[in-house]
């Protein structure tokens, strides 16, 4: 299966100078958070998959303008054509607001997925906005990662792990993929296409 993932900053080359032949040979779009919800509903307009998403910390006005044609996978898992997609959006708590969680919250999030991962006998995609700790985070609390996040992936061994929230012109050395275990980590900025 080939995935789109996209976050944080909306591509010019899928909105902007928008080109059907771009999302040839796509199976499934996936929105890592912080884009902009008509950004979304665009690309559902022209794609003939699903176009999953999570929220950033960013995404409040998803509540009153939610991208039309898309499917939010937050705390649940979703399956399509045999691969699963687990969502759990959102960044550390930094100020008040929705879609900002402490460590222990998001911890307990995690946990209350434990029987939806059973019953779908584990998942391959875990989709979230922010990094896991430790692994292409920054040092501000804003990107701070989940150590949750390294727990599941030791526990059920996704193939990957897609994430946005740290962007990856924030620093040139930063790597967008890397390996933890058996999970391939992708960092989402803008966007990026990888195959599971």
């Amino acid at each position: 299966m080939r995935i789109l993932a996209v976050s944080d900053v909306e591509s010019k080359a899928l909105w902007d100078y928008f080109d059907k032949k771009r999302l040839e040979g796509i199976d499934v779009i996936v929105s890592c958070g912080d884009l902009d919800p008509r950004y979304l509903s665009f690309l559902a307009t022209f794609f003939k998959g699903p176009v999953l998403y999570v929220h950033g910390n960013h995404d409040s006005g998803y509540k009153s303008c939610p991208p039309e044609g898309c499917i939010c996978i937050e705390d649940t898992i979703y399956e399509y054509k045999g691969v699963r997609f687990m969502g759990l959006g959102g960044s550390m708590r930094y100020k008040e607001g929705p879609h900002q969680y402490t460590q222990r919250e998001m911890e307990v999030r995690a946990l209350k997925m434990f029987f939806k991962i059973k019953r779908a006998g584990g998942f391959d995609v875990l989709v979230s906005h922010s990094p896991a700790y430790g692994l292409g985070d920054g040092k501000s609390l804003t990107h701070t990662g989940f150590k949750v996040f390294l727990k599941l992936m030791d526990k059920f061994s996704p193939k990957v792990f897609v994430h946005g929230h740290v962007h990856l012109s924030y620093d040139p050395m930063c790597k967008r993929v890397r390996k933890y275990g058996d999970t391939t980590v992708i960092n989402a900025y803008e966007r990026y296409v990888f195959e599971v």
